[in-house]
């Protein structure tokens, strides 16, 4: 079973006409969910988006620091007029912007590291600090690659009972924050629960040192410069 409505994110690389201009990135994250959710992104923020709204990030390309992301929905906050509280799921030191990755379990992420190892990018949807809202995510570098990742299982519905928390499904380490399950020393291997999770979404990751099926690749376009 899955949920028809989900929180989409595209992130796409756009190149310039012009001579020596570096192309930018893109992200447009979409809230089709029917509820309200908050989107965070780092780099990028913090944003309300009620039943079909959308967001437009273009993130600073310039340095390294800002060339890897992650971005995340929020669910059941309320925040004040400063912008504070404290989020059911997703939470980020109770800001409505989000100022670094730390975000309060349980919470499915998006992942991005644009321009890196053989000028290549790197995307993907990780479920190692739990779920809490349905989401797609589809990397676009104009027509050199493009793929849809997708994690819309009923995941809250079916998750196991030590698991389940209001708003979401808990990774096995929130809930009992051993090596086995936080993989924090030596080698760690795959247990019934990240089972759990990567049989219902089989193209994400499930625990710290999962396999590299679920990293999507694509070769990067943000140091191309076109000549007229």
């Amino acid at each position: 079973m899955s949920f028809i409505k989900s929180f989409f994110i595209s992130l796409y690389i756009i190149t310039s006409d012009h001579i020596s201009i570096q192309a930018n990135a893109i992200i447009d994250i979409q809230n089709n969910c029917p509820f309200t959710v908050w989107a965070a992104a780092v780099p990028g923020g913090g944003r309300r988006l009620e039943y079909g709204d959308t967001w437009k990030i273009e993130p600073d390309m310039t340095t390294s620091s800002t060339k890897k992301g992650r971005i995340w929905g929020r669910t059941n906050c309320n925040f004040d007029s400063l912008g504070h509280t404290q989020c059911q799921t997703g939470d980020c030191n109770g800001l409505l912007e989000c100022q670094t990755f730390s975000s309060t379990p349980p919470n499915t992420l998006a992942e991005y590291a644009l321009n890196q190892y053989s000028n290549n990018d790197f995307f993907d949807i990780s479920l190692v600090q739990g779920f809490n809202i349905p989401m797609e995510f589809s990397p676009l570098s104009a027509d050199e690659c493009s793929a849809r990742i997708r994690c819309t299982a009923d995941i809250i519905g079916q998750c196991p009972n030590e698991l389940r928390t209001p708003g979401g499904c808990n990774d096995p380490c929130t809930v009992f924050k051993t090596n086995e399950y936080c993989c924090t020393s030596g080698n760690c291997g795959a247990t019934n629960y990240s089972r759990f999770f990567k049989d219902r979404c089989s193209t994400s990751f499930s625990y710290p040192s999962n396999d590299l099926s679920s990293l999507f690749t694509c070769p990067s376009l943000l140091s191309v410069t076109h000549n007229t």
